[in-house]
């Protein structure tokens, strides 16, 4: 496989694992995973030359989509750790602007 059909393979695996990600489908993503990882392997093994403007669009879409993988991955674990929380009984109430950190606010509390 040369280094173009590896980063669309790669592109190809991050669409299915971003859809797997939003569908909560650990099966799917697994298998998205498991193909983006050959296609790491095969551009690593075919990495003798430099890109051409083909190849660095293709690996700057790449880059984008895999962020994009990366902020759901850290969305989710987020929403995970702020449930554990409130089940606990530790849970902080959700960051909303304006509320807690206004400088009257801040303040008033220090004078109480």
């Amino acid at each position: 496989m040369n280094r173009r059909d590896a980063l669309i393979q790669i592109i190809d695996s991050l669409h299915a694992e971003i859809a797997a990600l939003q569908a909560n489908d650990i099966i799917a993503l697994e298998t998205a995973t498991a193909m983006k990882l050959q296609g790491i392997e095969a551009v690593a093994a075919n990495d003798d030359l430099p890109l051409d403007a083909e190849l660095e669009t293709l690996a700057r879409e790449a880059q984008r989509l895999n962020e994009t993988a990366r902020i759901y991955v850290n969305l989710m674990a987020a929403n995970v750790r702020r449930r554990i929380d409130q089940l606990a009984g530790g849970g902080l109430p959700a960051y909303r602007p304006g509320i807690a950190g206004t400088p009257q606010r801040m303040a008033a509390a220090a004078y109480r």
